[in-house]
């Protein structure tokens, strides 16, 4: 395990460059969760394609791209974090690791990085999760609770700046 203190953890704006690395870790993300369907590799690699285009061209037309970044750990490229800003809340949109560097500490490091920012800037931090994902745990432990459930499959959840807990 990694010193969280110390890990050598950077954040960069991503670009068309960094595509084949976004489509690829997307691939991985979505491989154990179709490994059900048992399609063949093919077939796999073609649906991950078409979804991965979706979602990119949806987080481009509907947030902030600015802060669409790569997370790299000693200069190699192993995840995403994707936030869009507004005025009372940090949005977390996406946040995926490569299977590799999952359980690491590496994903708590960076809400942790957001968590100082919105305390900052009196901003709570918000992310939707699927029910069943097990990184709701994660975002538990993390001192997030449920805001609102979105629809049957996604709640919304929040992590709120200290002195702003007691006032709900």
């Amino acid at each position: 395990m990694t010193d969280r203190a110390t890990l050598p953890l950077t954040l960069r704006r991503h670009s068309e460059a960094d595509l084949p690395f976004l489509r690829r870790l997307y691939a991985d993300v979505r491989r154990q969760e179709l490994a059900a369907a048992q399609w063949p590799e093919a077939q796999l690699q073609a649906f991950c394609e078409s979804q991965f285009e979706a979602q990119y061209r949806h987080y481009q037309q509907h947030y902030c791209s600015d802060r669409f970044d790569i997370i790299e750990l000693d200069g190699k490229a192993i995840g995403r974090l994707f936030v869009d800003a507004w005025s009372t809340e940090l949005r977390i949109v996406d946040i995926s690791l490569l299977p590799e560097y999952r359980g690491r500490g590496i994903g708590s490091h960076c809400f942790r990085r957001l968590f100082q920012e919105a305390q900052s800037s009196d901003r709570t931090v918000t992310i939707h999760v699927e029910r069943n994902n097990p990184a709701r745990k994660l975002y538990e432990r993390l001192g997030f609770r449920l805001k609102t459930e979105t629809n049957e499959i996604y709640l919304l959840m929040e992590w709120q700046p200290a002195h702003a807990r007691g006032k709900k």
